[in-house]
């Protein structure tokens, strides 16, 4: 049997099973009694040992095998403690590693330690922020693991963690010295280490030290929440529905007999019947469309079925008690979109349980669908956003103007915590406060050709809402002109379009600015931003409403040409490395139609503060 040829299919699956464990484990450490939990949990673990077994992929066999005892014990016992499942879950962990082994084409790692039911994964004690600032490098993991036949395991580690503070500072060690000098036996040595050096470099300085079995650098460990992330990447394989493949089989057969028909009436000349032809041509590629765009489309639950288990160890290093749920995650999108939604989906949790949070409280992610669009909002009942905290920071870093802060409304006000940096936190914690992450959550959601929006009241929690498209391959788009070109911008970027007087168009300090249903709108020239020369003069200006980091605009165009559904693909090379290129389209009449990313394009102008 050739192995390597299903090799994706096991990943997949055991992916799958891997997924459906730690949801399923969180929720028996709700029910600790719950035995139909308990026997799922096993038939997950049964399964991909099995598979396992039989692609001769030892190590996960043996875990799997493992987590099959450790099971069956709960189910002799009838129900499972909190250590129980945080054994259960170094398991699903060190397995999720070992098909991150097998996915790279790496050999599998050692798993002798978790069979032996040494649990090395304990957490050690985080680095004071104090401390860690002041590192001269990174803090680097390193584990040690003596042989069997050194008979004198305590003093030889007690040697080794001397020799490991000449690699820089030791930070931390389990055994500690001073454990080691009471008498305490281990044949590992866990040091957590600030230095400069490079991990190849304290293996070979080490290497002379013939009685150390194992030199690990399990970064696992070290950066336990950043490795465990929940947008562990699907492989490039999909599953597909038979009859829908034999729809498309369907499909290419009309096609083929659709291309016969037009072929034989253009050589007869036939109008009539060329006409029905391309008619009917119309009718089966739009068929198609369809069919292709479901085998991408995935439901929400591919990503969020994960979350449970984020959320549940944020509780735990946060002392907090969180309800979380989701709703709608039968939803489906294409899977392009849910690979690059999961990073920032996890981070408004993370967010929502830091900052909404106090002590006790719910999280919920809904989503639903509206006509092409699928709206996602991630909601709390926490403390919420206080308006003036925001406007009060914007202003302290000169984001806003202090008169602009006095006629923007509350809830554009709240949109600026997108804005790079920003952050109302008193304090950092390990979870956040650094002011990273949202601007980077609406920078992803927007390239995807969505649109992030925040609403908050104080005191009873933040909403923060994402319309997506369904599909990043075919997007409508509003098609305009500038300068002689035709450009397009994705639907969901556009607020509003208006035509207005010049004489509408004011000042304020060297700002054009209008007033739009009262709020002042900076406007910006799209041809200035072309580096175009001005158009010719006209009794209406043409804008297009959008928002550009956090705050609305009103860009200046040539003409409005209307809207259409396009498909997208990459520009080739040189032109994908233009500033503002997200994309482009050919139209029916042979038009190239340009996708332009405004905020992309003034990314350079702003970091220069012009």
């Amino acid at each position: 049997m050739d192995i390597e040829k299903y090799r994706k299919m096991f990943l997949s699956e055991a992916g799958e099973h891997l997924e459906k464990m730690a949801e399923q484990l969180v929720a028996v450490e709700a029910d600790p009694q719950n035995s139909d939990g308990i026997d799922a949990l096993f038939r997950e673990a049964h399964s991909i040992k099995g598979m396992a077994a039989t692609m001769g992929y030892d190590a996960t066999a043996r875990v799997s095998h493992r987590l099959e005892d450790e099971l069956q014990n709960c189910r002799e016992q009838g129900e499972v403690d909190s250590e129980m499942i945080d054994r259960l879950l170094t398991g699903v962990d060190l397995l999720e590693s070992l098909l991150e082994d097998i996915s790279e084409g790496r050999a599998e790692r050692s798993v002798d330690d978790f069979i032996n039911g040494v649990m090395l994964v304990e957490e050690l004690e985080p680095i004071p922020e104090e401390d860690s600032c002041d590192l001269a490098g990174e803090g680097v993991l390193v584990r040690l693991r003596l042989a069997d036949s050194v008979a004198a395991p305590g003093p030889r580690l007690l040697v080794l963690l001397t020799r490991m503070a000449e690699f820089g500072t030791v930070l931390e060690a389990k055994p500690s010295e001073e454990q080691l000098l009471q008498g305490e036996i281990s044949r590992i040595l866990l040091v957590r280490l600030a230095t400069e050096a490079s991990q190849e470099e304290i293996r070979q300085r080490l290497q002379c030290y013939r009685e150390l079995n194992a030199i690990e650098f399990p970064v696992a460990v070290l950066e336990k929440d950043q490795q465990r992330k929940v947008s562990r990447k699907s492989g490039t394989t999909v599953r597909v529905d038979t009859d829908l493949l034999d729809r498309f089989i369907n499909l290419t057969g009309e096609l083929l007999t659709n291309r016969y028909q037009l072929q034989s009436a253009a050589g007869e000349r036939n109008w009539r019947e060329m006409n029905e032809g391309l008619s009917q041509l119309a009718r089966l590629v739009k068929n198609l469309h369809h069919q292709v765009l479901q085998v991408r489309m995935m439901p929400l639950e591919s990503i969020t079925g994960r979350l449970p288990r984020a959320v549940r160890d944020l509780c735990r290093s946060s002392g907090k008690e969180v309800e979380f749920s989701v709703e709608g995650a039968s939803i489906e999108l294409d899977r392009a979109i849910l690979e690059e939604l999961a990073d920032p989906l996890t981070h408004m949790i993370r967010n929502a349980i830091d900052h909404g949070i106090e002590q006790t409280g719910s999280v919920q992610i809904k989503s639903w669908r509206e006509r092409d669009q699928v709206l996602i909002q991630v909601a709390d009942d926490g403390r919420g956003i206080d308006p003036e905290k925001v406007r009060k920071r914007a202003i302290e870093r000169n984001l806003i103007s202090p008169a602009q802060a006095q006629v923007m409304r509350d809830y554009d006000v709240l949109q600026l915590i997108c804005q790079p940096g920003f952050s109302t936190a008193e304090q950092v914690t390990e979870t956040s406060g650094r002011g990273v992450g949202m601007d980077v959550v609406k920078t992803s959601v927007e390239k995807l050709g969505g649109v992030l929006l925040i609403d908050s009241t104080p005191g009873e929690g933040t909403r923060i809402s994402l319309k997506l498209p369904l599909s990043v391959a075919i997007i409508r788009v509003l098609m305009i002109e500038c300068a002689g070109c035709l450009l397009g911008i994705p639907i969901t970027r556009v607020l509003q379009t208006v035509e207005i007087s010049p004489k509408e168009v004011q000042t304020s300090g060297k700002q054009l600015v209008i007033s739009l249903h009262g709020e002042l709108l900076p406007l910006l020239s799209l041809r200035k931003i072309l580096r175009q020369p001005k158009g010719p003069a006209s009794n209406l200006l043409s804008l297009v409403v959008t928002e550009v980091f956090g705050r609305k605009v009103g860009l200046v165009i040539d003409r409005l040409v209307g809207q259409q559904e396009v498909f997208v693909q990459p520009l080739p090379s040189p032109f994908d490395r233009l500033r503002g290129n997200s994309g482009g389209a050919i139209l029916g009449d042979g038009r190239i139609l340009f996708l332009i990313d405004l905020q992309s394009m003034l990314e350079k102008r702003r970091t220069k503060g012009s």
